[in-house]
């Protein structure tokens, strides 16, 4: 099958966008995509666990509007509440990594 020369990788799009790995304006809009993943996550366990934004507000002792602007990548999280959403809220366990 011969290969289309105009499909590019999305690695290859922020490349050109946003410069090379490693660039101050890609990290910025990595750790942007980083955060916005963040509320991705709790928005899909919710979701799979058959919960409303109310019921996972309830167990996790806040309230709705705080979780849909998390999930909305509205607002920051402190990790404290982060585990009360997850471990409280959706029964999951937090885990956090530092990578160097």
């Amino acid at each position: 099958m011969p290969r289309n020369n105009n499909i590019r990788t999305l690695d290859d799009f922020a490349d050109e966008k946003f410069g090379k790995r490693g660039s101050v304006r890609r990290e910025i809009v990595e750790r942007g995509f980083e955060e916005f993943r963040l509320g991705f996550l709790i928005q899909e366990a919710r979701k799979k666990k058959g919960m409303t934004q109310q019921e996972l507000a309830e167990k996790a002792g806040t309230n709705k509007a705080y979780i849909s602007r998390v999930e909305n990548d509205i607002k920051d999280v402190r990790i404290s509440t982060l585990r009360k959403i997850v471990e409280s809220g959706l029964g999951g366990k937090l885990e956090l990594a530092v990578k160097l």
